[in-house]
């Protein structure tokens, strides 16, 4: 057989020949991949920032997450517990289970919420007097009620919210949004993310790309008038030398790697200077709030103190999305600010001063331009919080049910999904855990998380890990 092939495809041994076709079918094999999965056939070309279809046609093209960082109480907001005034003061009954929390074993007794709570718009979602403006947007909507995850503290739960594992280095799912899309506005970010006052719990890695090439990481603005540092060329450099430097830094980095394919840091370093060169023409002007009208500052909380800074990111972040940064993510009450241990009357009154009429103004604002048709606004921290109460008038960690809403992007509004049980300690019906919120929040996109993956060691990792269900109800 090698004899009569030899005139055709020349081999001078039998050992050459099987080599030749091993190759061969490997070949057909990454073809077959490719084609499957159009996030993978972007990783074999040069422009790995290049926009490219998803899996199916997504209801949603852009995300803004509100991350309410230290475990907003669902019990005070979004998920009403009458059960908790009948057992106020009294402790936690044996049936609901032991429960071992961030602050030790729990001894303490039922907590009942002081909040007044009404039923609001078409729909008739509860929601409590601490979110009175959020209240009015409950028709746009899905309460999900059933959440769950499995850290106890704020660093790793941070951390899974944001990369599906409590454990830091796997990348977080805006890198992953940014991996299978690619870049809708090439002269800014894809991926996006902005705190307040303070850095999240965890810092970087909870936008890190993982071990995705780092071009896919988030980039960070901050606080102020300056959200991007050095964005301005140093005085005296003109556009044209500043191209010239550029194009000689690039062809350096091209011969430095030229044998050094699997440092994706270095390909990433190159492709931000060039997405630093085209923001110094398009990003100024994304990030002046100052263009904005009176009314629509005023709309967002500007002209209060209190909600200057969470309000400036949300207008922010409608200016970025607006313009094709696909994924922005938003801290508010970075560093834990949420996270009430104590008088929790005080923290949650703070902060939800700080986030209810920026939110609101968000949703009214995406709505009246028709944009929340098509960005996804999702709302939650890392946990909730327990139904008794810590140092008397706090409440510990709970991340064995708590709640999350989502709106706009093809979200069927106006509903509550799954259940907790009568003092909103566990999920009880319709679980779900956060490989099944990434799961659904990436099919809203247009990407199916079994096939967005990525090989590294020897394995096909996707953003999912080994899990992840989708919610339907979330759309259907």
């Amino acid at each position: 057989m090698i004899d009569k092939l030899a005139h055709r495809w020349p081999v001078r041994s039998r050992r050459e020949f099987f080599e030749k076709a091993g190759s061969g079918l490997a070949s057909m094999a990454l073809a077959s991949l490719l084609a499957e999965d159009p996030a993978r056939a972007a990783m074999n070309v040069k422009d790995s920032l290049a926009a490219r279809p998803g899996h199916h046609t997504a209801t949603a093209k852009n995300i803004i997450w509100l991350f309410m960082e230290g475990g907003p109480s669902h019990i005070d907001l979004f998920d009403p517990k009458p059960k908790l005034a009948e057992l106020d003061g009294k402790p936690m009954p044996a049936s609901f289970g032991k429960v071992i929390t961030a602050m030790g074993t729990a001894s303490n007794t039922i907590m009942n919420s002081p909040r007044k709570w009404k039923q609001h718009g078409q729909s008739g979602a509860w929601v409590s007097d601490w979110y009175p403006h959020i209240a009015n947007h409950v028709d746009d909507i899905a309460v999900l009620r059933s959440c769950w995850a499995n850290g106890l503290n704020h660093v790793g739960s941070v951390c899974q919210m944001n990369t599906g594992d409590i454990l830091a280095g796997r990348p977080s799912i805006g890198a992953w949004v940014t991996y299978g899309l690619g870049s809708a506005n090439r002269n800014l970010p894809t991926f996006v993310t902005l705190a307040d006052d303070r850095e999240p719990l965890g810092g970087a890695k909870n936008w890190s790309a993982g071990f995705l090439p780092a071009v896919y990481q988030g980039t960070q603005f901050r606080q102020g008038d300056t959200p991007i540092l050095h964005l301005a060329s140093p005085k005296g450099v003109t556009t044209a030398r500043q191209r010239g430097k550029l194009d000689f830094l690039r062809e350096l980095n091209e011969m430095w790697s030229a044998d050094k394919a699997e440092d994706s840091e270095l390909d990433a370093r190159t492709q931000s200077y060039e997405l630093a060169y085209k923001m110094q023409a398009e990003a100024p002007e994304a990030v002046d709030l100052s263009r904005e009208t009176e009314a629509t500052k005023a709309m967002y909380g500007l002209n209060d103190p209190e909600q200057r800074a969470f309000g400036s990111n949300c207008l922010m972040a409608r200016r970025l999305v607006e313009r094709g940064v696909r994924f922005v993510e938003l801290y508010c009450g970075s560093g834990s600010g949420w996270d009430a241990h104590s008088n929790i009357e005080a923290n949650h009154s703070k902060w939800c001063r700080v986030s209810d009429k920026p939110i609101a103004g968000l949703l009214t604002d995406l709505k009246q331009r028709g944009m929340l048709k098509d960005t996804l606004v999702v709302w939650g921290g890392e946990f909730g919080r327990t139904p008794f109460n810590e140092k008397g008038n706090g409440r510990d960690h709970n991340p064995w049910g708590f709640t999350m809403w989502f709106a706009g992007g093809g979200v069927k509004g106006g509903q509550a999904i799954g259940t907790t049980d009568e003092i909103g300690l566990r999920t009880v019906e319709r679980p779900a855990h956060v490989h099944d919120i990434h799961a659904s929040i990436l099919h809203l996109m247009g990407l199916d998380h079994l096939r967005l993956t990525y090989q590294h060691n020897g394995r096909a990792e996707r953003p999912t890990i080994v899990d992840g269900t989708l919610i339907p109800q979330l759309w259907s």
